[in-house]
């Protein structure tokens, strides 16, 4: 199996006060990390790519772990998230699909097993492409006012060898949610859903 190498990590934080709208008593915090890392499949087709998911999951747990730090270190304030991948022009978007479940269950077990499937997005880009990365509610999909996203990308990343893997996580809903549908306090729990 191949060695993760990593050639950077990047991590951001929002403070979001308003929307023009009357200005949030918290401010909504949004969190991106992004790993580059070398996609030890570029440049050619190889059949059995499964492996590599593996490799990742210790880098989506040591990602998860990062990013809730940088937003506070809570579990339980963590209440929306997303994952996606942006992968360099030598390799091909099913690489970036080994990046659901090392990311999307590192998210879950980090944040005590948060129960809704996490939303996720991926596209094959040349350095400096950007990526709109969904966001929805961690415990049911069908939080409305939690629907959301999360532009990243780095004006030298990925490139043509690499991808870039990133997590990201919200504190709340938008900060002038008022579109109706299921609120975050009647959640059920049940399914991840509703």
């Amino acid at each position: 199996m191949p060695e993760i190498v990593i050639r950077k990590i990047v991590t951001s934080i929002e403070e979001i006060f308003h929307e023009g709208g009357p200005r949030a008593n918290t401010p909504l915090k949004r969190g991106a990390v992004m790993a580059v890392i070398q996609n030890p499949y570029a440049g050619s087709y190889v059949e059995d790519i499964q492996p590599f998911m593996e490799d990742l999951k210790p880098l989506g747990v040591q990602m998860a772990h990062k990013l809730l730090a940088a937003l506070g270190g809570e579990a339980k304030q963590v209440e929306g998230y997303g994952k996606g991948a942006i992968i360099g022009t030598a390799g091909e978007l099913e690489h970036g699909a080994l990046w659901h479940a090392p990311g999307g269950y590192a998210m879950r077990d980090v944040l005590g097993g948060a129960k809704a499937i996490v939303p996720s997005t991926k596209k094959v880009g040349a350095a400096g492409t950007r990526l709109d990365v969904p966001v929805t509610h961690v415990d049911a999909s069908y939080v409305r006012s939690h629907f959301d996203s999360i532009e990243v990308g780095l004006n030298d990343s990925p490139r043509a060898d690499e991808m870039a893997v990133i997590l990201v996580m919200t504190t709340g809903a938008r900060v002038h949610n008022r579109a109706g549908g299921l609120a975050a306090k009647d959640i059920i729990g049940e399914d991840g859903l509703r």
